[in-house]
């Protein structure tokens, strides 16, 4: 039997670095401390999808957009707790690893990888993740 629950605190946020979402949803929402990262495209500050850029500057770019949206809600990388990337060439897999090692550091938060065909904007990634609050 589910039980409802009557009072949980629901935050809307958006990183004040990155342009505002221009579709119907949020770059973060936290909820009973735990934030969801909305997927981080290689998106410039201006909004400019950089997909004719490489592999790896557009993975540099998606995991600033990640530091952006945990920095807005005052958390870093030691606060994921699940990263989900969608990689549309599987072959850019061993690059992605090692960029993302490089950036996350020793903190290894639970992850799930799955190839795709295609992505907004035709970027080469995308990366959710999930972080708990401070």
């Amino acid at each position: 039997m589910s039980q409802l629950i009557e009072s949980v605190n629901i935050e809307c946020v958006n990183a004040p670095t990155l342009i505002a979402p221009k579709g119907h949803y949020s770059h973060c929402v936290t909820a009973n401390g735990l934030v969801f990262i909305s997927g981080q495209l290689p998106v410039d500050k201006l909004g400019n999808a950089i997909t004719n850029a490489s592999f790896q500057e557009q993975a540099s770019l998606v995991l600033a957009n990640l530091q952006a949206c945990l920095s807005s809600v005052n958390c870093d990388k030691t606060h994921l707790v699940q990263v989900r990337v969608y990689i549309a060439n599987m072959e850019n897999w061993p690059l992605f690893n090692q960029i993302y090692a490089k950036w996350i550091g020793e903190h290894r938060p639970a992850r799930a990888v799955a190839g795709v065909s295609e992505l907004h904007f035709g970027a080469a990634l995308e990366i959710e993740a999930i972080a708990v609050s401070v």
